[in-house]
């Protein structure tokens, strides 16, 4: 597997779409660094605990929206945790 193309297709895809800001692309590449290091998994469960660090983001909210925002824009498919104990699943969409 080539492993900047999930990379280079986000990217592509988010070219001309003005939503898309430098906490998006953040989060999305600290979530292919994390991907990566779980050999590839496709969903990866995840704490934010766990991505924000890499992301460079300090704000939960932040976090969440920048998320939410993803999944409704088609980029990926998230799927918060209700409880703190159990990580949130993201899907990523090739």
């Amino acid at each position: 597997m080539n492993q900047l193309h999930p990379l280079m297709v986000f990217f592509e895809r988010i070219r001309d779409d003005g939503r898309i800001s430098s906490t998006h692309i953040g989060i999305f590449a600290a979530l292919l660094y994390y991907r990566q290091q779980k050999d590839f998994v496709n969903p990866i469960a995840a704490y934010s605990r766990q991505i924000m660090p890499l992301a460079k983001i300090s704000a939960l909210k932040t976090y969440c929206r920048c998320l939410k925002d993803l999944d409704a824009y088609g980029y990926l498919q998230y799927t918060p945790s209700k409880k703190k104990t159990r990580p949130s699943t993201i899907f990523f969409i090739e």
